[in-house]
């Protein structure tokens, strides 16, 4: 089954390689119910499944941090998404997959001369001055040099490391090959929704490979933010930027990693994490379009508290629709009512079964616990993770956005609570929240949402006629038809089949046993070699109809253990 997934061989020596990683780290059995082993050892691929006796002693979320990290870049990626899934995982998972970093060591400039050559079309010594050789910081995809425009402007270099593509390419195939085989092959892991998780990883990691589509998102963000005097969004060259390579302004400032130079400059930590709260509300609850990782590396820090952000690699974009369930679901969360979450809950469980009274106690149990708290005590990151607790045991699966969503608030009170240990982001988050919704019933916002009603509706009926006609002309040839999509009507057949074809066994068994006994009273009649003919017959009977039992008795046994 896989050999005919994978469809080519040159795979093989990288997925030898992930099997390897995973039995070293006490994974072997994963490997085994999967039927890879077997398919590596049809192919000559010898498997050493013996693990390491101090590895199996660490938790399981322990080993599986350490096989990613053990594979490289893509599943280093490939954790930092999981890590989102807070819907999916419970914390001590989330807290182990967070730990993964995506610092390698850097590849050498001489190396990397021909990515920026090819970018650039002609050597990068002629389009850049005082250019750094040394890195300014390596990642999994990409590493970072500084230089300067001939006009003397600093600026960034972010440079694709060499070969990382077709190794991303390689690895996204076995990804999407073994996600379809855990689906298929781990019923338990079926809720984990794994293909689903592949397919967006593919998507999230081709959109950090293309640094075209990191240049367009900082020119939105830059646009989001152009009156905003507190938010600083370095400007990116789009002459020289490409898939490759990204040139962009370089800003000093002091990392947010080092409060101590923050503190000797005299800077405001308090009005620095409101800012910073402030900004990212702003982005997900008024543009719909978000920093997904505002962690302290990505954040720099200027004179008049003023906030740089960098690294727009990772982002999260919520649709119109989209952004209102979650002012309704904040505001919920916020106000602690119970009825708003959980109507967007049941909007977001889609045609997925819940126990609606189940999924209202346990919201209501959450809001009783919250409801006299004041919001000034109130930690998002807590009361995010209670929430998505209500959300794994119910089985609700949260869109890709929302997960980012969850994890781009939860990073940034971690930050803010760095800088200020009394921070909270519920009191920054309720006047938004309160502005976002009266806008909803100003005069112009209902007279928009008026326009755009009235418009679907007179769209769908001016397109009734059109599909009368259409139906009609179909029937007058006979080719109109109807879809029924009846999925267990197959299996149904089988079954009916099976069960008549076992009835029609029992009772030709049944026939055998009565003729057969019928036949062996008779003592009169042919004999051979001294025995009854008549009795011989009547005794293979009673063998046949034994042996008919014993199949059927099977057949059950088979279906039941199915």
């Amino acid at each position: 089954m896989l050999q005919v997934a994978l469809g080519t061989m040159r795979d093989l020596p990288r997925l030898r390689e992930i099997t390897t990683v995973l039995i070293r780290h006490g994974l072997g059995d994963v490997v085994r119910r999967l039927g890879v082993s077997g398919v590596l050892e049809r192919t000559g691929q010898v498997l050493q499944w013996g693990a390491a006796a101090d590895v199996m002693q660490l938790d399981l979320p322990v080993r599986l941090r350490m096989a990613l990290l053990a594979l490289g870049p893509t599943f280093i990626k490939l954790g930092q998404v999981l890590a989102t899934r807070v819907d999916l995982f419970p914390p001590d998972w989330i807290d182990e997959l967070e730990r993964l970093h995506s610092d390698v060591p850097p590849v050498p400039f001489d190396d990397l001369l021909p990515e920026l050559t090819r970018a650039l079309g002609r050597s990068p010594f002629e389009v850049f001055v005082d250019l750094d050789t040394s890195p300014q910081g390596s990642a999994s995809i990409a590493q970072v040099h500084r230089a300067k425009l001939a006009d003397g402007s600093p600026v960034v270099l972010k440079v694709r490391r060499p070969g990382i593509r077709p190794k991303v390419e390689a690895d996204l195939r076995l990804l999407g090959h073994l996600a379809a085989l855990i689906e298929s092959e781990l019923p338990e892991a079926r809720r984990f929704q794994p293909v689903e998780i592949a397919a967006q990883f593919e998507r999230s990691l081709a959109r950090e490979l293309d640094f075209t589509i990191e240049a367009t998102n900082v020119d939105r963000f830059a646009a989001h933010f152009a009156g905003d005097p507190y938010i600083v969004i370095p400007r990116v060259y789009p002459q020289w930027t490409s898939e490759t390579l990204l040139v962009q302004e370089h800003v000093s400032g002091i990392p947010g990693t080092d409060l101590a130079a923050v503190d000797a400059a005299g800077l405001d930590r308090r009005l620095l994490a409101a800012r910073g709260a402030e900004a990212l509300l702003r982005m997900i609850l008024v543009d719909g379009f978000f920093h997904a990782d505002p962690h302290p590396g990505n954040v720099f820090f200027l004179p008049g508290e003023r906030i740089v952000l960098i690294d727009f690699g990772m982002v999260g974009r919520l649709a119109p629709r989209r952004r209102r369930e979650v002012v309704d679901l904040l505001a919920g969360l916020a106000q602690m009512e119970e009825q708003p979450m959980l109507d967007v809950l049941l909007d977001w469980a889609g045609d997925a079964y819940v126990d609606d009274t189940r999924l209202a106690a346990d919201i209501n149990d959450l809001v009783f616990d919250y409801e006299n708290v004041p919001l000034a005590s109130i930690r998002i990151g807590v009361l995010l993770r209670r929430f998505a607790d209500i959300v794994r045991e119910h089985s609700i699966v949260l869109p890709a956005d929302l997960t980012l969503m969850f994890k781009a608030l939860i990073t940034m009170e971690g930050l803010g609570r760095q800088f200020d240990p009394d921070f909270h982001i519920v009191p920054h988050l309720t006047p938004l929240l309160r502005k976002v919704l009266m806008q909803r019933y100003r005069p112009s916002e209902l007279s928009r949402r008026g326009r755009s009603a009235a418009a679907e509706f007179l769209t769908v009926v001016g397109s009734v006629p059109r599909d009368i006609a259409r139906l009609v002309r179909e029937a007058r040839r006979g080719k109109a038809r109807i879809d029924l999509d009846l999925k267990r009507l197959d299996d149904f057949g089988r079954q009916l089949d099976q069960t008549l074809d076992r009835v029609t066994v029992g009772i030709m068994t049944a026939s055998l046993v009565i003729g057969s006994a019928i036949i062996m009273t008779v003592k009169e009649g042919p004999t051979l070699f001294g025995v009854s003919v008549l009795g011989a017959i009547g005794f293979a009977g009673y063998l046949l109809a034994f042996v008919n039992s014993v199949w059927v008795i099977y057949g059950i046994w088979r279906s039941s253990r199915k």
